[in-house]
């Protein structure tokens, strides 16, 4: 499946609009290093494994849908103060020619 930001893809033409899909996905930062390089690092690792699960449930959606590409991806991180990552990915489920 192709993924982009951009809300065409190069060489491909658009055939059909088939909707918004999401994908979700929460992260609980459990680990704690009183180094702040370690912090740091912990901190990527989190954010990394709730970003896969997010565009996993995007590409997942978007099958259901059966689109073979998502355009117009964006995606959004929030950290609530009690150490949960919040990942939202958003974008539009196309069918492109191949």
């Amino acid at each position: 499946m192709v993924l982009t930001t951009t809300n065409s893809i190069e060489g491909h033409q658009i055939k059909d609009y088939l909707g918004i899909v999401t994908g979700v996905s929460t992260n609980q930062k459990t680990s704690f290093s009183f180094k702040t390089e370690k912090n740091k690092q912990l901190y990527r690792e989190f954010i990394n494994e709730a970003k896969e699960e997010a565009f996993q449930d995007l590409t997942d959606n978007a099958s259901k849908l059966k689109a073979n590409a998502i355009v117009g991806i964006k995606l959004d991180i929030e950290m609530s103060s009690t150490s949960y990552f919040f990942v939202s990915v958003t974008g539009t489920a196309v069918k492109v020619s191949v």
